[in-house]
Parts: structure tokens; sequence; C-alpha cells
């Protein structure tokens, strides 16, 4: 799980010791993500399954995609859909993942890039595999975030944010031992490079095994961390965690992570997604590639959908424009 790692990590700034006025946030729950297919066939682990929409607000579903070795010819994406009404934010950790849009957005996401689009008041999409890895195979890792928007800003004009591997915040732990990457918001005062409607963090941290990591957070904020990888706990009850689980924690303003001193050989470390925003705490109407407030919203977007005023597929570049038509030749 490369994403985006450093030579020394005692170069970078550190994250302050939390002082003892802090209050540790308590775990609430800890639940396991099942597994399913996404797209063309992708294997996933719902990330938020069986948890209340209140405590996630402000997101609605995460994915976690592979992680997963391909063969040849395995490789898998999804076709165009349309969506409405939230943000998506794909944080690719290994593999390539390419996206396009019918708003003219689109990239090529590894290793640490992450692409970040706001669908607004609409939009089209897909997410695919390039040719060359369909076609060799190879390792794959990363999640897919869906970030509500308020009411307010749910007709807001679709937007397309590439964010690079090397544009993150970097941090590292108070005693040198964990390495933090800053996403989206702000952490120990360094930002991330994600522009959000929503206030919100989102940092990928890396526990060395044994380490101990303390996390200043926003009281405002609800906090959530899903394991990505490795075992170890979370707060100061340490409650035991691995792959695959979330959890939920209360109110407070520091959270502890800590990594289980032996780690498997294929995950040596600690990897873990921590997520926390300001809820919007409104109404949710949610059916399948739309999160509105209203049932009446819903259909008003399906119909829209069926209509084409959600966006249209960008034709290939350098396709005739017109009909065009050919008579074979005879020598």
């Amino acid at each position: 799980m490369p994403a985006i790692t450093v030579d020394d990590i005692t170069t970078l700034d550190r994250i302050p010791r939390p002082e003892p006025e802090h209050v540790q946030r308590p775990v609430q729950t800890v639940t396991t993500a099942p597994s399913g297919f996404e797209g063309e066939g992708f294997p996933v682990r719902r990330a938020f399954a069986g948890v209340d929409l209140a405590l996630l607000d402000p997101f609605i579903h995460m994915d976690q995609m592979g992680e997963v070795e391909y063969a040849p010819g395995e490789p898998k994406g999804t076709p165009w859909h349309p969506h409405r009404g939230f943000e998506t934010v794909t944080y690719i950790m290994d593999g390539t993942f390419e996206h396009q849009d019918s708003n003219g957005g689109g990239g090529t996401n590894t290793n640490g890039d992450t692409q970040w689009m706001t669908a607004g008041a609409g939009i089209l999409h897909i997410e695919k595999p390039p040719e060359a890895l369909v076609a060799s195979g190879g390792l794959f890792h990363g999640i897919q975030l869906w970030v509500n928007l308020p009411k307010a800003e749910k007709w807001a004009a679709p937007r397309y944010q590439d964010l690079r591997a090397g544009e993150v915040g970097l941090l590292a732990s108070d005693d040198g031992g964990s390495l933090v990457r800053v996403i989206a918001g702000s952490l120990a005062s360094h930002t991330g490079p994600g522009d959000t409607y929503t206030p919100m963090t989102m940092v990928h941290a890396t526990v060395s095994p044994g380490g101990q990591l303390d996390l200043p957070w926003d009281p405002g904020y609800n906090a959530l961390a899903y394991v990505l990888a490795g075992e170890g706990t979370v707060g100061v009850e340490g409650r035991p965690v691995r792959t695959g689980q979330l959890a939920v924690f209360g109110a407070g303003d520091t959270l502890r992570l800590r990594a289980a001193t032996a780690q498997e050989s294929r995950s040596p470390e600690l990897e873990v997604l921590v997520l926390g925003g300001r809820p919007i705490r409104e109404p949710v109407a949610w059916y399948g590639p739309f999160v509105m407030n209203t049932k009446q919203e819903l259909v008003q977007a399906y119909e829209d959908f069926q209509a084409g005023k959600l966006g249209s597929v960008p034709a290939v570049h350098n396709t005739p424009e017109e009909i065009v038509e050919s008579s074979p030749t005879t020598d």
C-alpha cells in the first residue's frame, strides 16, 4: 500500500501530544464491512453497512475497492452512470483508475491520487482501469466515499478536482512512528488540497507496529476510523479492530489509534482512513445514485436523467458527427 510515503518521516512536522485537558473520544460502535461487488464486478467492502446515517452524517456511503491482485483480463470498472446531490471521492492507494465525466472533468489516478467530483445538480461519469492494466493485471486498492451536500448546495454546478499524491499534507506523530496524510480539511494546522462544500477532514494514517497515534479532532465534527489494513485498537478503551472494520467515536476533541505489535506479513502496519465532518442534520432521501432531501426530488432526479438533463456521454474523440457511408471497391 504505497499511497504517498516519505524517505525520512522524522523530517516532517509533528502532531503535538494532547494536553491533559483534552477529551479523548470514546468508541460508540465497531462494525464489520460485508463484501460485495460494484460496477462491472469488482470486489468491494461496504464500509458503512449497518451504521445509522445519523452517526455518519455528513457521509452517506463508502466502499473499500480491493485490495485485489487481478490476473490479466480481470480488472473491471463502472459503466456510465448518473449522480445528483452529493460528492464522490475516489482515493487510489494501489493501481490505476481513469475517470471521465459529462462536465469535461477527468484524469488518471494512481498511488495516492484522489479524484473529487461534485455531482451537485447532476452529472454522468465513468470509472475504469486503463487498457494497459486490463491487459497486464496487477494490484488494485482504493476507496470511494460519498459526501452529502446540504440542501442549499445540492444544485451547485458540477465540478472535478484532480488531487495529486504530492499535494497532500504530510505529518508525523509526536513520537515519529506514524505517517499522516491530510487529503482534505485541516489537522494540527496543516491543510489538505481537497476543496469541500461540506466542512470535513479526511486523513490516511499509517501506524507502525506497537505505535500509538493521537489525533486532534474538531469537536464539532463526527469521527469515523475505517481500517484499510492491519490490526490494532481504537479509543482509550483499546477496542480491537482489524481490516474491514469501522469505528464510530463519540464526543471529544482527540481520538486514539494504536497498532498491534505483531502484524501479518501482508499488512506490516496499521492503515486507517479517518473521517469527520460537520453534520448537516437535514432529511435524507437516497435511492441508487441520487441523494436528495425528499422522495419527490428523487423522482425528479430520475426523470431528469431519463430526459438527458444530467448530461450526455461525450463522443469519442475524432469520430464523425454525421453519418458516413462507404461502398466496397472492386479491382
